[in-house]
């Protein structure tokens, strides 16, 4: 039975759920001949490697690249994302048993900004546990939007950053349900993003001028 009360839950992942080992990282990549790994890992440098790709700025096949250049010789793609991947250590059972019973009484959305590499060695490595995969713990946004559409009729869903959690592919199947439900979407970023499908794009500068 659903709660009356608190009805959703946002949950995150890196270092919530997962257990993350940055110095494991550093070392794997050290052995790639990576030296300055800390430059690579710098989220207060925007316009890095990693951040890029966290904000999905960057394909994973860019970010791989970049990483190559760092490094200044030919490391294969299966090597750097094993290097990468080894930041992510695991999920606790009693963490998956714990979202299990959530979803009995909430909704229960997960919050990331994962960049697709961790994302899919996660849904393949981490989140699977008896016989449970990782759309088992989460509701799906599409099913969220055709629920609150048929059943509550809403008509508008405003979206924060959204763009820099899902990857083309799954905003594209997003757009194509809205337009199926027949509803608007908006989509708020904090940096310029292409426009998918036939949607409008208004810039908004710091002294709230609109951009079109």
């Amino acid at each position: 039975m659903k709660s009356k009360g608190i009805k959703n839950l946002l949950i995150d992942l890196g270092g919530v759920l997962i257990n993350l080992d940055r110095q494991r990282c550093i070392e794997h990549f050290q052995k790639l001949g990576l030296q300055n790994v800390d430059a690579l890992l710098d989220i207060q440098n925007q316009d890095g490697l990693l951040m890029q790709q966290e904000k999905g700025l960057i394909t994973p096949a860019e970010f791989r690249d970049g990483v190559r250049k760092m490094i200044g010789k030919a490391v294969s793609d299966k090597q750097i994302d094993a290097a990468w991947n080894s930041f992510l250590v695991d999920i606790p059972t009693q963490k998956l048993d714990l979202l299990l019973k959530l979803r009995e009484k909430y909704v229960v959305y997960l919050l990331s900004n994962t960049n697709q590499i961790h994302w899919e060695w996660t849904c393949a490595h981490l989140f699977p546990y008896r016989t449970f995969k990782v759309e088992d713990y989460f509701e799906k946004l599409i099913r969220y939007i055709k629920v609150a559409a048929v059943v509550m009729k809403y008509k508008i869903f405003v979206f924060v950053n959204l763009r820099s959690y899902l990857s083309d592919l799954q905003m594209q199947k997003l757009i194509q349900e809205a337009i199926h439900q027949e509803v608007k979407l908006i989509f708020v970023e904090n940096c310029v993003k292409d426009c998918m499908g036939e949607g409008l794009r208004y810039i908004i500068d710091r002294d709230q001028c609109e951009i079109y």
